[in-house]
């Protein structure tokens, strides 16, 4: 009920300013081995899709283009001045994830952390990252997943109505999302809290 794009552009908004002191820290590890997952290669245009303040910046070749987007514009402000800190030159958009404004088979990677979880319709936001993506790219996902194998319970579904509203979906599947939207997963990798947080390289299929 609450989780709608015009919601979360209100609360990321209030939540900027005091990101980094949750986030930071906690996700370094899970970030660094997410993004090591890739095949880089120099020259690759790179996309970060709902790149909050940058976070994932360090972890990051430099003989890269890079591109970022974010719903809430406190986010990008954020993330251009990392940007700016750490020498990187990083064209920052405020965009929605469902609906990119960039031409088909754009970029050679898209990175989704911690968006997937968060999302009206991830449904919908990874058919655009495969619409944006080349034929031979690759997508990079880090984020909290319910099992593969099962259905969340029912307290599980119960208690997502309160924790989708003011953080996260905790009943999301990563394979049947990627899947559903045209990705071969190539590898799929507990990062944190076991495996609650998976990173996941995937192609177009």
């Amino acid at each position: 009920m609450f989780n709608t794009t015009a919601w979360n552009r209100v609360r990321y908004g209030l939540y900027a300013p005091v990101y980094d002191l949750v986030a930071e820290r906690a996700f370094r590890e899970a970030r660094r081995r997410a993004l090591a997952q890739v095949d880089w290669r120099p020259g690759m245009r790179v996309l970060l899709v709902g790149a909050g303040t940058g976070l994932d910046l360090p972890w990051l070749p430099r003989d890269i283009e890079l591109h970022a987007t974010d719903l809430a514009p406190a986010m990008v402000r954020r993330l251009a001045r990392r940007a700016e800190g750490l020498g990187r030159d990083v064209q920052a958009e405020v965009m929605d994830a469902e609906r990119l404004d960039y031409p088909d088979g754009h970029f050679d990677v898209v990175v989704m952390h911690l968006i997937l979880a968060v999302m009206p319709d991830p449904e919908r936001g990874l058919v655009e990252a495969r619409r944006v993506l080349k034929e031979e790219g690759q997508l990079c996902v880090m984020d909290k997943f319910q099992a593969d194998a099962r259905r969340a319970s029912l307290p599980r579904r119960g208690l997502n109505a309160l924790t989708s509203a003011i953080a996260t979906d905790i009943t999301r599947q990563a394979r049947p999302l990627l899947e559903g939207a045209g990705f071969v997963i190539e590898q799929d990798t507990p990062v944190m809290m076991g495996s609650l947080f998976r990173a996941l390289l995937a192609r177009p299929g």
